[in-house]
Formats: structure tokens, sequence, C-alpha cells
């Protein structure tokens, strides 16, 4: 049962933080499968750590340092004008971090939204189609699309404050 919950456990930092590791990644390495690679990586080696009943007390901590760490492998394995060229920024960039972090926020909230209403957000938002286009296409009026928006958007909003006022508190 105790392997079950952290199964469970990790797929729940998987989904928390696999974005935000893969953006932090991104700061430095050159090439986006690099970048999932070294994040899948980094998670390969928590869970080895849980297998080994060695589970490191903090996940978020450990798993940006194990991707920070793997990208510097990377870069040695990189020429050197190759490896200048993605060390623009600063090695330690927790600004980076908490960044990523929001964003993952922002897509686990809006993961979180029923699925009609997430659905509909994500074909306005991401997909630049209008309140008529959603509506031709999911079978809806367009008050109905125009409901899910606001009620999403309000959603978020107010999940935002709460992110933000832990931030800045």
């Amino acid at each position: 049962m105790r392997q079950v919950a952290r199964k469970k456990d990790i797929e729940e930092l998987f989904r928390l933080y696999y974005k935000p590791l893969c953006l932090y990644a991104a700061k430095y390495l050159p090439d986006p499968e690099m970048v999932e690679d070294v994040a899948q990586e980094a998670f390969i080696a928590y869970w080895l750590k849980v297998q080994e009943g060695k589970a490191p007390e903090y996940a978020k901590s450990y798993l940006y340092k194990t991707v920070h760490n793997k990208c510097i492998d990377v870069l040695k394995n990189l020429s050197d004008d190759e490896a200048l060229r993605q060390m623009e920024v600063d090695t330690v960039d927790d600004d980076n971090e908490s960044r990523s972090f929001v964003w993952a926020m922002l897509w686990a909230a809006i993961d979180s939204l029923p699925k009609k209403r997430k659905e509909v957000l994500l074909l306005n938002k991401r997909d630049g189609m209008s309140y008529s286009e959603i509506a031709s296409k999911l079978g809806i009026s367009e008050n109905t699309v125009h409901n899910h928006i606001t009620k999403a958007l309000k959603t978020l909003r107010e999940g935002a404050k709460k992110v933000f006022f832990f931030f800045l508190a």
C-alpha cells in the first residue's frame, strides 16, 4: 500500500514540477529534446532515491538541483563555443525557478478546471478561436462559451491572488 502512495506522490510531483523544470533547463540547454531528457532524468533519479528508501526531504529542491547539475553535465559535453553561448544565465537563477513555478501553478490551475470549461478556455486563449468558432465547434451557444470563459478566468484570478500573495508575503 505504501508503494502505491509513493507512486501517486511521484505522479503529483511530476504534474506539478515537470513543466517548470523544463523551463528552467531551457535557460541552459540549446535543444528541447535535451531539456526534456534532463527533466525526465531528474524524476528518475528522485524515484530511484525513493526506491532505495532515501527519499530527499525536499523534493522540489532536489529536482531543481538535479536538473541544474545535469544541465552542467550536458554543457560540459558540448564544444566550448556552444557551452559559452548557453551559459548566458547566472548559475544561481532563483528568478527563473520562481517564474517557472508560477507557470506550473497556472497550468495546474487550468488543468483543475472542469473539463468543458478548460476546453473552452484553451480554445479561446491558446488557440485564438473566437466565441462563435468555439460555439460552432462544440455545439453550444456563444453565451455558454462566454460564461465558461468568464468563470474560468475568475477561478484563475482568484488562484493567482493566492499564489502572488504567498510570494509577496
